[in-house]
This record gives C-alpha cells, sequence and structure tokens, in this order.
C-alpha cells in the first residue's frame, strides 16, 4: 500500500469543509485549515478550477458565449464567479442584450440591480468591460 492510500485509509476524503475530532476545520484527506492553510500553489491550482467551472457552464448555458471577445468572456466568467450560473441566470434583461450583442443595454442592466449595490467597483469594472470590450485603463 501507498502513503496515499495509507493516509486516505485513515483520514478519509471530504470535499466539504468539517471539524475533526479536535475542532479543527479540516477538510479534503485530513487538511487542517485552522493550522494549515493553503499555500498559494493551492490557492490558484483552485482558482483555475472555478474559473475553468464558470467557462464550461456558461459555454453550456448560453449559445452566445463563446462568440464573445476574450475580455467581455472574462467580464462573464467574473460574475458567474461571484454569482453562480443559477443566479446569473436570473438577469433575464442582462442575458437577452449580451445575446443580442447590446452591450451598452447588457451593461446598464447588469447595473440596474441588487447584486451591483452589493459589489460596488467590481460591477462598475465588468460592466465596462462588457460594455467597451475593453480593459478599464
Amino acid at each position: 500500500m501507498q502513503i496515499k492510500d495509507l493516509l486516505v485509509l485513515h483520514e478519509g476524503i471530504r470535499n466539504k469543509p468539517y471539524e475533526d475530532t479536535n475542532g479543527h476545520l479540516t477538510i479534503g484527506v485530513g487538511r487542517n485549515l485552522d493550522s494549515m492553510g493553503l499555500t498559494d500553489d493551492e490557492i490558484y491550482y483552485l482558482l483555475r478550477n472555478d474559473i475553468s467551472r464558470c467557462e464550461k457552464e456558461l459555454t453550456e448555458t448560453f449559445d452566445w458565449f463563446t462568440g464573445l471577445t476574450d475580455i467581455r468572456k472574462e467580464a462573464m466568467i467574473n460574475i458567474c464567479f461571484n454569482l453562480g450560473i443559477t443566479s446569473l441566470r436570473r438577469f433575464k434583461k442582462a442575458l437577452a442584450a449580451m445575446e443580442l450583442e447590446d452591450y451598452s443595454l447588457a451593461a446598464k442592466e447588469f447595473l440596474d440591480s441588487l447584486w451591483a449595490s452589493q459589489v460596488g467597483q467590481r460591477a462598475i469594472t465588468v460592466t465596462n468591460m462588457i460594455r467597451t470590450g475593453e480593459y478599464d485603463a
């Protein structure tokens, strides 16, 4: 038996945080988040996976997504990352405008939301990306 298999046998695998027998927040195969946390490499590994998941969800949900410029795709990935695909789907008017390539209207509709008031500058940044197809200066 390899050490990996032995540790999985003894620790188990948990894909959601839980408290171990000593009350420490733990995840995965016995990763003690209270004392060890995550390394930068692990953080960016998770981020890359989350970005890929959002891009896949957007591609599978909206036929028009693949036709967007890279910057507009990144704006939509940012919104999806923040809200999740289920909540993003509720932006009916903004998404309809995206499909029609009316990016000014889409940006206006995204900004006219509770989400925009909650996230502040983030909403301004990503809606400017949608509206102009460019990064903010």
